[in-house]
């Protein structure tokens, strides 16, 4: 029997990066209450990641994760850390996908997902 798993309850951190301009700053801030998360279950080996813009100026995102194969053998594990950028204009939404194909038949976790946004740059 084949164990599958992914960490539901992912670490998702959202980390504004500010910069020097006391305005690019503000933008920077506003960031944490307009960038959205959310991951769901894509058949049995994969999660979709997807962050939506509701801010008034485009972003710059990045998602990044890792896939742990056979997570509780000692001779079969192996992990797999894989992450991807996002350009989202203003008021969209993109997505990414975490794949478990590589690990076959072993068991697999999907964990250590995290996420941040920064204005893009002009």
């Amino acid at each position: 029997m084949r164990a599958i798993s992914w960490a539901r309850g992912a670490t998702c951190a959202l980390a504004s990066v500010l910069l020097l301009s006391p305005a690019r700053a503000d933008r920077a801030k506003s960031v944490t209450s307009c960038a959205s998360f959310a991951q769901r279950e894509e058949g049995d080996a994969k999660v979709a990641f997807t962050i939506r813009n509701a801010c008034a100026m485009p972003l710059d995102c990045t998602v990044s994760w890792q896939v742990t194969c056979a997570p509780e053998s000692k001779k079969r594990r192996a992990v797999h850390a894989d992450r991807t950028k996002l350009t989202l204009p203003e008021g969209t939404a993109a997505s990414a996908e975490a794949s478990a194909a590589a690990c076959g038949a072993d068991g697999w976790v999907i964990d250590a997902v995290q996420w941040s946004c920064q204005p893009a740059k002009e």
